[in-house]
């Protein structure tokens, strides 16, 4: 095994792990719980006769700790049945005399489970949950750190960063499962500000292309000032493989965040992706003596529109943008490299416009859940790693191709389908 699919194996097990990391809370201090062991009513003793005076029962009821029933039981069992009779029943002896009864009271056990302290909340969350969903839930400097890494690691890698930033924000517990069916599982609710932090922080993904293929951006420029016609080209080829998906997405945004964001949706777009990648792979390896592949000097209109509509595609969750521009190119007689290339450069405009619109639409949402410094620890950090990570993708694709994405895409649904679903 190659040090390149190491990596991979470790992926896979590092990014669930991260967020859980993230999100784990300290275990609480069982001192501070409250004490319902001193507010029991002990049994009556054999041999002592019941407290008849009324002054001593209100000295008593007033000495127990305030309680309240629980919500799921009967009306009828949320009284204690030691509250409706006396401790203890008086017997008639032999002579007529009165004698108190052995028989006790119900046990403590039974106390405890028809009442509760009204101060000791209904569920108690484990320390290796995320905690209870709170929809104004504040995004921590750790785990804005910890998104950072995820969306530069899988921006432009074809594994998916939409689907990876959605599994491990819900293992940080920004998002839970509603009881509203979906089109493949149940519906999830997430916290105000996580869908926009998570597409926000691509500006440092897209930080990163502008400086590793500053030559190329500069091209652009240079057309757009009539010095560069191929620049100009090269800058009209990607705004024709942009304007689809940017349709589509402004007319089938909300209808696909309520109902593709989720765990679920996320699993089957990562299988199917892999065996798509896999699929393509060996028709190209196939075909690629027999057939003329194309650089990116050759790119014509219809083959950048073909790219801008598989794009499309991408805005079900789990996609990835990347996969399906590179398959997509491929398909068409590109050479992988100058499919790669081509997808890097069109996640400008794209990343580019969906940043700008979450950004204006969600800025209060977002000062108030990570604020100005958990939004920069996030662009840093994704900045950082996705340079890194380009770097390792052209290296990647020129020794082993789209193969090994394809297996870590399947292998990774079936650790979510483990993890939260199964």
């Amino acid at each position: 095994m190659t040090a390149r699919a190491i990596q991979i194996v470790l992926l896979i097990a590092i990014i669930p792990a991260a967020a859980r990391l993230a999100a784990a809370e300290p275990e609480s201090d069982p001192s501070s719980q409250p004490n319902t062991q001193s507010g029991m009513r002990t049994d009556t003793q054999p041999g002592t006769q019941p407290d008849t005076q009324p002054a001593k029962e209100a000295d008593l009821s007033a000495s127990q700790p305030d309680f309240e029933p629980t919500t799921h039981l009967p009306a009828a069992t949320q009284t204690c049945p030691a509250d409706s009779q006396p401790a203890t029943q008086p017997a008639s002896g032999p002579n007529g005399e009165t004698q108190p009864s052995t028989q006790s009271q119900p046990a403590t056990d039974e106390w405890l489970i028809h009442t509760r302290p009204a101060s000791q909340p209904a569920t108690m969350p484990s320390a290796a949950q995320a905690g209870p969903f709170d929809p104004k839930r504040k995004i921590s400097l750790q785990q804005a750190a910890v998104l950072g890494v995820v969306e530069g690691l899988t921006e432009y890698l074809p594994v998916s960063s939409t689907g990876h930033l959605i599994i491990a924000g819900h293992l940080m517990g920004h998002s839970k499962f509603s009881d509203q069916p979906g089109p493949l599982g149940k519906k999830i609710i997430s916290s105000d500000a996580i869908g926009a932090f998570d597409i926000v922080i691509q500006l440092g993904a897209i930080l990163a292309v502008l400086g590793l293929y500053r030559g190329r951006v500069g091209q652009m420029c240079l057309g757009i000032a009539g010095r560069d016609p191929w620049g100009l080209r090269l800058l009209g080829l990607l705004m024709l493989a942009f304007l689809p998906s940017a349709a589509a997405g402004l007319l089938l945004h909300r209808p696909i965040e309520e109902n593709l964001f989720s765990p679920m949706t996320v699993c089957w777009a990562l299988f199917a992706g892999g065996l798509l990648m896999i699929a393509v792979e060996w028709f190209y390896r196939a075909r690629r003596a027999k057939t003329r592949r194309l650089n990116l000097n050759q790119m014509t209109a219809w083959r950048a529109l073909f790219i801008g509509l598989a794009q499309c595609l991408a805005l079900w969750p789990g996609t990835s943008r990347s996969m399906i521009t590179i398959v997509a190119a491929m398909l068409v007689g590109m050479e992988i490299l100058a499919a790669a290339e081509f997808s890097f450069l069109l996640a400008l405009p794209t990343l580019g416009a969906a940043t700008v619109y979450s950004g204006i639409k969600d800025w209060d949402g977002l000062m108030n859940s990570a604020g100005p410094d958990g939004l920069a620890v996030g662009l840093i950090v994704s900045a950082v790693v996705a340079a890194i990570s380009v770097k390792l993708m052209i290296r990647w694709l020129t020794r082993h191709g789209l193969t090994p994405f394809g297996v870590y895409r399947i292998a990774i649904a079936g650790v979510i389908w483990w993890l939260l679903i199964a």
